[in-house]
């Protein structure tokens, strides 16, 4: 087993439901962390990069296809470095750390990035499926309430 090794580490500011970071997508805001972080170790070959794994429990909305491979591209990583989502709810970002020490620690990777990114202040509003055929009683759901109740 390899040794793993966390190198930097950085974060957004915390922000509030509907507050100053809520005009944010979350790709763009996951691409600005993952941009400065790469500049601050500038060292680092960007080619080197093997995966982002990022976490994200709501994935509904501007979040919900592959916000970590959306957000390296921002980032301007190369298009060779993949990116993967992980959903674990409260525990994704902690999920995505796990599965990049994992992948290292077995031999399947030497430097990847792990993150997560959320915000619950631009979760949709989704209509489910009709529970019958030609159904006119169409409900709506507030994705932000399903993510705290699963």
């Amino acid at each position: 087993m390899q040794t793993v090794y966390i190198i930097d580490a950085i974060r957004t500011p915390i922000g509030k439901y509907g507050g100053s970071l809520s005009g944010v997508r979350p790709d763009d805001l996951l691409a600005h962390i993952i941009s400065v972080l790469v500049k601050r170790n500038a060292s680092i070959d960007l080619n080197a990069i093997e995966d982002v794994i990022a976490g994200a429990a709501n994935q509904s909305g501007e979040d919900n296809r592959n916000v970590a491979r959306m957000a390296a591209l921002l980032a301007g990583l190369p298009a060779t470095v993949a990116g993967n989502t992980v959903n674990r709810l409260c525990a994704s970002g902690l999920q995505a750390i796990m599965d990049c020490a994992r992948a290292i620690a077995c031999g399947d990777g030497e430097l990847m990035i792990a993150c997560g990114v959320e915000s619950m202040s631009r979760a949709p509003f989704v209509m489910p499926k009709m529970t019958s055929a030609f159904a006119r009683d169409p409900q709506i759901a507030d994705t932000t309430w399903l993510a705290f109740c699963k």
